[in-house]
């Protein structure tokens, strides 16, 4: 076993597993070894085989990796199955029961040092941070979850690497959380390291970020690179991630009922894995592609769904984004108060370190909503805090269009020095170098 401990401390277990049961050297050693090999062994001069480690659990009444590694028997077997009871709650949406079912998975691991189960506790927790908002402690789990897979190969440090990327990226910092992805992506393909899932994995993570940044030409081309290496992946909760952010993709590209299709894919793996969050999110987005298309009844009833569906499961990060765009399509349908009533309630779940560019969206319908209510004062003040927000984030696929927006108030009310600024703003950062032009793109895979 490569995970057994060192000769001196199986050669103390032998012996007093030996003493406590009444037997000589000569009894533990016969009829396969000599009481000389076991007195040798006892002392931690040598380094016994495999078969003489199950010679001795035998005689002994131990299992094999008892007396190899110390752990009572069948712990890592309890252990993995106790993780995937935890992979099961989370994927079901319950994240604070799965948290504090991971956190005693994660204890007893260390208890007994086994790295494995500590890893995926860790990543586990790291995602329930994810599901609840809590994104720094997301964070750190999952850079404990890295030092922990320290000496692993690099695609199995992917999952750590990709989690620490998405709370950076739902922390409103883009550029970084590109930058780990597409670090990572460019490691891995230059290394000839082409593992399907990670590379996945990484292409569909990135693609929310690219667009945010209103880099969709580099959008459209992870999504390509994560639909071919689709059908190579063995893992559908993982294919029915890419079919959602693919999804979006195809939205920017006017792609409407190819966008429905993906969604449509992705909602049904989920259903058939149970992954309630995760279906939440696709009627979420099922939802933006009708009020993309102007099907705004369609688009309520779809993110009303979401919404019902991840309050119920307190993912309260995803719960109040997905009520951002529901009040849009409110908005959109004339029911103005009801839409700023539902702002006015999620800011609250908002900060810039926390949600920063949903953040900015809330703030710049409220400034819509306030201008179609005659109310230039209130609607300035909140485009000024978007305008705040987004830059911060980097996210210049919206900074023009709001610019555009305060520009356009300042300048019906007669300022026009200021709307200028504000138009020049727009226009600084939509040709910033560096914005939509992210330099080479990371190495592509072998397709």
């Amino acid at each position: 076993m490569s995970d057994r401990d060192e000769p001196g401390t199986i050669g103390r277990r032998v012996q007093q597993l030996r003493v406590e049961r009444g037997l000589t050297q000569r009894q533990l050693a016969e009829p396969a070894y000599t009481p000389a090999y076991i007195s040798t062994l006892e002392s931690g001069r040598v380094r016994p085989s495999d078969e003489a480690l199950r010679h001795l659990a035998e005689r002994l009444g131990v299992a094999f990796e008892e007396l190899a590694t110390g752990r009572p028997a069948h712990l890592v077997t309890g252990l993995r199955l106790r993780l995937t009871e935890a992979q099961r709650t989370l994927a079901t949406g319950e994240a604070q029961e799965a948290a504090e079912q991971y956190a005693a998975l994660l204890g007893e691991a260390r208890t007994h040092g086994i790295v494995e189960v500590q890893a995926a506790a860790l990543l586990g927790l790291g995602e329930c941070g994810l599901d609840t908002g809590e994104l720094d402690a997301g964070r750190e789990y999952f850079e404990q979850a890295e030092q922990v897979l320290a000496d692993a190969p690099l695609p199995a440090r992917v999952p750590a690497l990709r989690g620490r990327a998405v709370s950076h990226y739902l922390a409103g910092e883009l550029r970084y959380a590109v930058y780990l992805l597409e670090s990572t992506l460019d490691e891995l393909n230059r290394g000839g390291l082409h593992d399907p899932d990670a590379l996945l994995l990484l292409y569909a993570s990135v693609i929310g970020p690219y667009m945010d940044m209103g880099a969709h030409a580099r959008a459209a081309q992870a999504a390509e690179f994560a639909l071919a290496l689709a059908p190579q992946s063995g893992d559908p909760a993982l294919v029915a991630r890419m079919h959602r952010s693919v999804a979006r993709t195809l939205l920017a590209e006017g792609r409407l009922a190819e966008a429905d299709v993906s969604l449509a894919k992705a909602s049904e793996l989920y259903r058939q894995l149970q992954i309630r969050t995760e279906l939440a999110n696709c009627h979420w987005m099922r939802g933006y592609v009708y009020a993309q298309n102007g099907e705004l009844e369609r688009a309520e009833a779809e993110m009303r769904e979401a919404l019902t569906m991840l309050s119920a499961k307190r993912a309260s990060l995803y719960s109040s984004q997905v009520a951002v765009e529901l009040a849009d399509v409110l908005r959109r349908r004339g029911k103005s108060e009801e839409a700023a009533e539902l702002l006015r309630h999620v800011l609250s779940d908002f900060s810039p370190e926390r949600g920063a560019l949903h953040s900015a969206a809330a703030h710049r319908l409220l400034g819509i909503i306030a201008e179609d209510a005659r109310d230039t004062e209130a609607a300035e003040e909140h485009y000024v805090r978007a305008l705040s927000l987004l830059e911060r984030a980097g996210a210049v696929g919206d900074l023009a269009d709001l610019c555009r927006l305060l520009g356009d108030l300042l300048r019906r009310t007669g300022r026009v020095e200021a709307a200028l600024d504000a138009y020049r703003t727009g226009l600084g950062h939509r040709t910033a170098p560096g914005t939509t032009t992210l330099g080479p793109a990371p190495a592509q895979p072998p397709l």
